[in-house]
This record gives C-alpha cells, structure tokens and sequence, in this order.
C-alpha cells in the first residue's frame, strides 16, 4: 500500500486532474449543444492523454531532481526511498505510452500537439531547468498547451480566445515557478540551478513572481471587454475570487519572500488557477 501510495504520490495527480480539465475547458468554448457519443469519447481521450503526460513528466522530473529532491523535498517518493529511480523512469514511460496513444486515437493534430507538449516538458527535465526563468517559461508553456489542445480537439484550432485563456494560464503558472524557486534556493544553488531567487535574491524574484501573477490579473478583464464580450456573466464571480487571491499572493510574498512563505504562496496558487479554470468554464455558459 505504501508503494501504490509513492507511485500516486510521484504523478501528483492534482496537476493532472486541472490539465485534463483545461483540456474540456479548451474543447467547452466552442461546444454549444450536448456533445454527441462521438465528441464525449474525444473529450476522454483528451483528458486521458492530459492526465496521463502531466503525470509522466512528473515522474521524469523528479527522476531528474532526485539528488536537488534530497535537500528540498525530502519526504517525495524518490529521496524518501519510497520509489526507486528507475522505477519511475518506467512509470513514466507507461504513463506516456497511454498519453500519446490516447492522442492519436483522437486525430493527427492532437497527437502532433501531446507530443510536442511531452518533449517540452522533457527538455525541461533534463536541460532546461537549470537556465532559471526560460526553464519556468518551458513549464508554463506545458501548462498553457491543453488549452489549445482542447481547441484542435474540438475542431476548431487556433482561436483567438484560446490563445488568450493560454497566455493567462501561462503567466499565472510562470508567477507559481518563479516562487517555487524562493522556497528551492539551497538545493537550486547547490545544483546551479540558476533561478531569479538563485541569481538575484529571494526578494527580486518575489517582485518578479508578483509580477506575472498581477500580468493574469489585468489580462483576465480583456475577455469582458470585447464587443460581443468573449465569455458570458457567469466568468465574472470566478475570475474576481482568482484576481483577488493572486493580488493577495503578490503582496503576501513581497511582505515577507522567505522559503516558508513562498511554500505556502505557491501552493495556495493552485487553488487561484483552479478557480481561473472554472471561470473560463463558467463564461461559456
């Protein structure tokens, strides 16, 4: 049981259950009406591969961070002993086998799209974590992909209003990983893992962070400011409790940029985003 529990643990599957739901999201906005058997089973298959490669590249990624892992997660599944190395790699290697052959059973753009999306988050893993910010631009732009994912899925591509819930997602998560990296110094430095708060300070890099998170904030007015408006009402309540906790955030990190404090702030970001998802939803209704 504690070994299931490691494997569970490895994927943190949070952050799969919000990628494949990015992945509806992105497929929503242009779903109108019930969706047919059809569309239903597309829509699985999306969140199937969502689930399946956010998992995967959270098991490369700790195969790759496992020694930085010893000095700043300690308990996760790997440094604890839990799950060995290998282990993982193979786990992860299952996990992108069910990504990507759920892609290609939905059609040939989205699996041209899951691919590219896993070989992001690879070069992530193995050499772009150590470059600092372009490193976090690489995460968020995995983070901002199902969206657009969940355009090709539902046929429609690239789409304005894609392309804007992406660049929200996208600066919101960088303003996440530029704070995880207040609380990651002392394994980063000693890994030279080259991160704002690694290179400037754990204060430059709450300034930078706030930055990206209050960047969100004012872009997520634009979807109300077209003529017709984006997204219904119903966009509103969501997105001002998200707006809200991220201008919170900012000054709670900028109050106080230590490695306790920057822990809490970027896990209480995952709460804003999830509420940014369910707003984007809620504005197609």
């Amino acid at each position: 049981m504690g070994r299931l529990r490691g494997f569970f643990r490895l994927i943190r599957p949070l952050n799969g259950l919000m990628m494949g739901f990015a992945v509806i999201v992105g497929a929503s906005l242009f779903i109108v009406e019930l969706p047919s058997y059809g569309k239903v089973l597309k829509l699985l298959l999306g969140y199937i591969t969502a689930f399946s490669l956010t998992g995967a590249s959270m098991a490369i990624n700790d195969y790759y961070d496992r020694e930085i892992d010893r000095v700043n997660e300690p308990s996760r599944p790997i440094p604890s002993g839990l799950i060995k190395p290998r282990e993982s790699l193979f786990f992860a290697a299952f996990l992108t086998a069910a990504g990507l052959i759920a892609a290609a059973f939905t059609s040939l753009p989205c699996l041209i799209i899951a691919t590219t999306s896993w070989l992001v988050s690879a070069t992530y893993a193995t050499r772009g974590k150590r470059t600092g910010l372009p490193g976090n631009f690489l995460v968020s732009a995995c983070v901002a992909i199902p969206f657009i994912y969940g355009g090709f899925l539902a046929g429609q591509g690239l789409n304005p209003k894609i392309l804007l819930f992406s660049a929200l997602a996208f600066l919101s998560n960088t303003g996440r990983e530029v704070i995880k990296g207040i609380a990651d110094v002392e394994g980063d430095k000693a890994k030279g893992i080259r991160t704002i708060a690694v290179s400037h300070g754990r204060t430059a890099a709450a300034y930078a962070g706030s930055s990206f998170y209050l960047s969100a904030v004012l872009l997520s007015i634009l979807p109300m400011l077209f003529s017709p408006p984006l997204v219904s009402a119903w966009f509103i309540p969501p997105v001002a409790l998200a707006d809200a906790g991220f201008i919170l955030s900012s000054a709670k990190i900028l109050r106080d940029p230590s490695k306790e404090n920057a822990r809490k702030v970027k896990n209480m970001s995952l709460l804003w985003m999830a509420l940014g998802l369910i707003a984007f939803f809620a504005g197609n209704l």
